[in-house]
């Protein structure tokens, strides 16, 4: 008996579209019509005018897409609501071309449904310039290393207040495949008590100054204080990772800037409550975006992190886990910090220095999601899960094999 086979095949990019079509061999004028037609996009709008809801799923519609919206759309019995877009590449570059005529803010609307699918899957960056050291993007996963120079960190507090124990835990992080090292200065665990910023850079700049000369990777400062970045990037540090995401101090954007060097923005809130968990984090981002932007630091100096375990429960941070690739649509190089975390914790039932296989876990869907960087402590175990990881999705995915 004759049999067929059928399969879905896992199609991201047009890159990978191209190289799918060409195994079957098709006119090359007729490739050309159908690439844009082979990726299919779900693109979510949150709060625009009901108006403008209207026009879109109208418009949608006549070019073959679907649009998803709220019942009451059709007899205006709400002023906003949200609206989910179902098409391929072809029918979105129809209608953004027709709703550029269009009124109610539809104009808006089109740009930033433009700038979405530009910048979904990847965000098209391929260095990150820190002072003189050049990080490559999509190579291969970065690793960040961490050291806590604290004495109450979750996890590792207390093992390298010492200057000396802190240089050579560092060095052997190096040894072992961080690209980056991370020096934290004040512990960010639920509930830990505030640091001055005079005792923050105590503990830091010993470390830093000391390092600077004897490894040959950028280092990042863990603060959220403009005045303990500020004194460590002129004692040479290359990255502000800020864990309030220029939102704690109203003068952090402006020291980043002037100083031109890498920011990590991360996610963070003082409460779980949440009506839409990744529409809010995208929101935030969105305001820390533009207030970067608006005190002058480069597009491409910027990395977003989600901020697992920072204002969100157990739950929450999973599904942030398993929705790690949406945040791809806002157009920048992703960090992931995993590591020993509280969700591995509550999720296996295993105490801090249990946690190395539900971090690699972690850090490997976090890869295949689309993440740039992991922050680790275990840089010799993480960076052998990102070189397998890498293998298959950065240099499989795309290599040619759709046979």
């Amino acid at each position: 008996m004759e049999q067929f086979i059928a399969r879905v095949l896992e199609v991201r990019t047009e890159a990978e579209a191209k190289i799918a079509l060409n195994k079957v061999g098709p006119d090359p004028g007729g490739l050309a019509v159908m690439l844009p037609k082979s990726l299919h996009r779900v693109i979510k709008v949150e709060q625009i005018p009901v108006q403008a809801a209207q026009i879109l799923k109208q418009e949608m519609l006549s070019k073959g897409g679907e649009v998803a919206v709220c019942r009451e759309v059709i007899g205006c019995a709400v002023e906003k609501c949200d609206v989910i877009l179902m098409g391929t590449k072809r029918q979105y570059k129809l209608l953004l071309k027709k709703l550029l005529t269009q009124p109610f803010k539809l104009k808006l609307i089109a740009r930033e449904i433009e700038r979405c699918l530009e910048n979904y899957p990847e965000h098209g960056y391929k260095t990150l310039s820190c002072r003189g050291y050049e990080l490559p993007f999509g190579q291969r996963t970065l690793i960040m290393g961490i050291l806590n120079v604290t004495p109450d960190s979750f996890s590792d507090g207390g093992k390298f207040v010492d200057k000396t124990k802190a240089i050579e835990h560092a060095l052997q992080m190096v040894e072992d495949g961080a690209d980056i090292i991370d020096i934290g200065g004040e512990s960010t665990r639920p509930n830990a008590p505030s640091t001055s910023a005079e005792q923050e850079l105590a503990r830091v700049l010993p470390v830093l100054e000391t390092l600077l000369p004897h490894i040959k990777v950028p280092i990042s400062i863990d603060t959220y204080k403009a005045s303990v970045a500020e004194a460590t990037l002129k004692a040479g540090a290359h990255i502000i990772n800020d864990i309030w995401g220029l939102q704690a101090d109203p003068d952090m954007a402006g020291v980043v800037a002037a100083n031109d060097v890498p920011v990590i923005i991360m996610h963070n809130q003082n409460s779980t409550d949440y009506v839409d968990l990744i529409g809010e984090m995208c929101a935030f981002f969105a305001a820390s975006i533009e207030k970067a932007v608006n005190a002058g630091i480069k597009r491409e100096k910027i990395v977003l992190d989600p901020g697992i375990g920072f204002g969100k429960t157990t739950e929450q941070n999973l599904q942030v886990m398993a929705r790690l690739g949406e945040f791809r649509s806002l157009g920048f190089p992703l960090l992931l910090g995993t590591s020993r975390k509280s969700m591995i914790g509550n999720t296996l039932g295993l105490p801090v220095d249990a946690r190395v296989e539900g971090t690699g876990a972690t850090t490997a869907l976090g890869i295949a999601s689309g993440v740039d960087i992991v922050r680790v402590h275990d840089v010799k175990e993480m960076k052998r899960v990102c070189q397998m990881t890498d293998a298959i999705v950065r240099l499989q995915r795309g290599s040619g094999y759709y046979g």
